[in-house]
């Protein structure tokens, strides 16, 4: 646009300011979370998903992961196949600046390998305090212990069904698959987190076959 900026990927942006700007068109970047999560959901479910319009290289360590947890994934351009295991094998994260682990599925995935065959850990080094959901999940019948900024999971069989609340956006996304996979009916509270950062997620949800509605 003409636009005179330096520092791309540094701590420091220079900006100096210009006259006038073009015109160009430009496509908006598919949302990596999402499609993250998605995929988290076909993990721990042992289903299968085709997700298009995304772009792989967003998510490659989000897919590392998922092949170690056991999943077969199939990559196209612009398009992530995946199919879950009957269980999960338990792996380790740790969270870092793009490009590595983002911090945004460090809940999600946690949520996955609550189910996971074997004993994960997890290191949170982006934020504190983002366990916050882990309670909830420790409700269903998660086995999660917390010492500062990790987090040590061992796997059970099923997680069950009840009511619980959604701390923040994307741990309210993970207790959403955590209920998508427990046994039994589970109701999520305060899902005003989760659907400032996911669009039309129930309907998404639902085409996957998936019962849920939102009251």
């Amino acid at each position: 646009m003409g636009a005179k900026i330096k520092g791309a990927g540094t701590s420091k942006i220079e900006i100096e300011g210009v006259k006038k700007l073009k015109d160009i068109s430009y496509s908006i970047m598919s949302d990596r979370i999402e499609a993250g999560t998605f995929l988290c959901m076909a993990a721990m479910t042992g289903g299968k998903i085709n997700i298009k319009n995304v772009n792989p290289d967003n998510i490659i360590p989000v897919i590392d992961k998922l092949e170690e947890t056991g999943c077969i994934i199939k990559i196209r351009k612009n398009e992530i196949e995946l199919s879950g295991p009957r269980r999960l094998k338990a792996v380790d994260i740790k969270t870092m600046p793009y490009p590595g682990f983002p911090t945004d599925i460090q809940s999600v995935f946690s949520t996955v390998l609550t189910t996971a065959k074997g004993t994960s850990m997890i290191i949170e080094n982006i934020f504190e305090s983002r366990y916050k959901y882990t309670q909830e999940l420790i409700r269903m019948g998660a086995k999660i212990t917390i010492e500062g900024k990790t987090a040590v999971i061992k796997g059970v069989r099923k997680l069950y069904g009840t009511t619980v609340k959604a701390t923040d956006l994307r741990g309210g996304a993970a207790l959403v698959i955590a209920g998508i996979a427990a046994k039994g009916v589970t109701t999520i509270e305060n899902i005003e987190y989760i659907l400032r950062g996911y669009e039309k997620f129930d309907d998404k949800i639902r085409n996957l076959g998936i019962n849920i509605k939102i009251k």
